[in-house]
């Protein structure tokens, strides 16, 4: 069956705050777990006034705390950032608080501009070294070795699950050989989807933490009650993917009735681009168009963004995508009996 689960921006929406974000974030959380979500991530990004996760770790400490059941995690943590000692111990406490149920997605990426990249003390080559500390991550958050000397406590011995995030082969390849979990970051960066999830079934070796390859792809799904509502409550991201291309990270605005007189037309050439990995609409519409998507990706699950300006309206296209997730997972198994 797929699983299907939640990437919240945790954005901040005009006329808001962090505060409100980060608790709106967590309320989506709790009724996620009703509704049948595996996991619930948040990712970093600094710099960005319109965005509350940089500090990634501790928001998702905040909404572990509200939720019972729910794996949550960062989707990701852009480790040339940090330290590998820093996150083991970030996230072997997040481990030693909410057992079983956290999550680490790693990425390479800066997660922000070049300014604010010196501004974290980033070397500009420690991209570089990604893989080698991923392997250091990984060995502090596993088995204590004789005469080890540097610990992460809390943390050694915690073997919290990694995950390899990327847009690209290169962090597929890099899954497939260090035998971890993918997830592929379509739901902006789409372009190299189908060759990303080939590569890194084709590279896959067997680990201790995954015996078989297992892909996510992100995806964004915005469902109301009916195709045109759902066009209305998607301007938001356009809107904000526009004004990324602008140079502008602002607040999340509210939808408007046309979007094509907020953007040009080569802006809207270049958000269609980074957005065409996203399905909106009534139930209907989006039960047959996801339906295609699984068949053609055969990815194991599904990373979901719905990105809508209104709290409520966002909680309840998240309940219509769950039930649309299990009524094609009922399908499948009714077809594969």
């Amino acid at each position: 069956m797929t699983k299907y689960s939640i990437l919240d921006l945790v954005r901040i929406r005009e006329n808001g705050n962090a505060k409100i974000s980060l608790n709106n974030a967590r309320n989506l959380a709790r009724q996620a777990e009703q509704w049948g979500y595996t996991r619930f991530w948040m990712a970093e990004h600094h710099n960005m006034p319109g965005i509350a996760s940089a500090a990634t770790s501790v928001a998702i400490g905040h909404v572990a705390e509200g939720t019972e059941k729910i794996r949550v995690g960062a989707g990701g943590i852009m480790l040339p950032n940090h330290s590998p000692l820093v996150i083991a111990e970030q996230f072997g406490t997040l481990d030693a608080l909410f057992p079983g149920r956290i999550d680490l997605g790693l990425g390479r990426a800066p997660g922000t501009d070049q300014l604010t990249l010196r501004a974290l003390r980033r070397h500009p080559g420690s991209a570089d070294n990604f893989p080698q500390d991923v392997l250091e991550l990984q060995a502090l958050l596993g088995p204590v070795q004789p005469d080890q000397r540097i610990r992460a406590v809390p943390g050694a011995n915690s073997h919290v699950p990694l995950w390899i995030l990327g847009s690209s082969t290169f962090g597929a390849a890099m899954a497939g050989e260090f035998g971890l979990p993918y997830a592929f970051a379509s739901h902006f960066a789409p372009d190299y989807l189908y060759t990303a999830l080939e590569t890194y079934r084709s590279r896959f070796k067997p680990s201790e933490q995954q015996a078989t390859p297992y892909c996510m792809m992100g995806i964004n799904i915005i469902v109301a009650s009916s195709n045109e509502e759902a066009e209305f409550l998607a301007s938001t991201q356009r809107m904000s993917v526009t004004n990324l291309l602008r140079g502008d990270r602002g607040l999340s605005k509210p939808p408007i009735a046309d979007i094509n007189t907020y953007w040009s037309i080569d802006e809207r050439v270049q958000a269609q681009r980074m957005l065409a990995m996203s399905v909106v609409g009534s139930p209907d519409t989006v039960h047959e168009k996801l339906e295609g998507i699984l068949t053609q990706t055969r990815v194991n699950e599904l990373m979901i963004v719905s990105d809508i300006y209104d709290h409520s309206l966002r909680l309840q296209s998240y309940e219509y995508i769950a039930q649309i997730m299990q009524a094609l997972n009922e399908k499948k198994q009714v077809n594969e009996a």
